[in-house]
């Protein structure tokens, strides 16, 4: 894994990528959410911010922040992060602990709906037209 600072790619790369992540993290959660059919538990995005509320399990809030070419994360679990894009790891990485955004959120609502997720969030250039 590669140090991580600020990302240091170009802003329509930027946007390629991060669309690319949005759109696989809402089509997977979407997908989720209706295997789950817990009336509770929605999934919407609007504007380049994604919230996911799980009842009694709290509300992620992931949204693209453009000037600084980064996504944040707000999580019931672990609370708020910034994660910048490595092209070497091809993955959105929080610099504080090297962890991939997937990573993260697979592992926190794997336990918090205690059944194995997997968000498809990982090699997210292969997902590029």
């Amino acid at each position: 894994m590669t140090p991580i600072g600020r990302s240091h790619i170009s802003l329509e790369k930027y946007h390629l990528l991060s669309d690319a992540t949005m759109d696989t993290l809402l089509e997977s959660l979407e997908n989720l959410l209706d295997v789950l059919g817990n009336p509770s538990y929605e999934v919407e995005y609007h504007s380049g911010v994604l919230t996911l509320s799980l009842g009694e399990h709290g509300t992620y809030v992931i949204n693209k922040q453009p000037p600084n070419k980064q996504i944040w994360l707000s999580s019931p679990f672990s609370g708020p992060k910034r994660y910048d894009y490595s092209e070497a790891d091809d993955d959105w990485v929080y610099s504080r602990d090297g962890l991939g955004l997937g990573n993260l959120m697979n592992t926190e609502l794997s336990n918090a709906l205690q059944q194995d997720v997997d968000l498809r969030l990982s090699t997210i250039s292969a997902r590029l037209d």
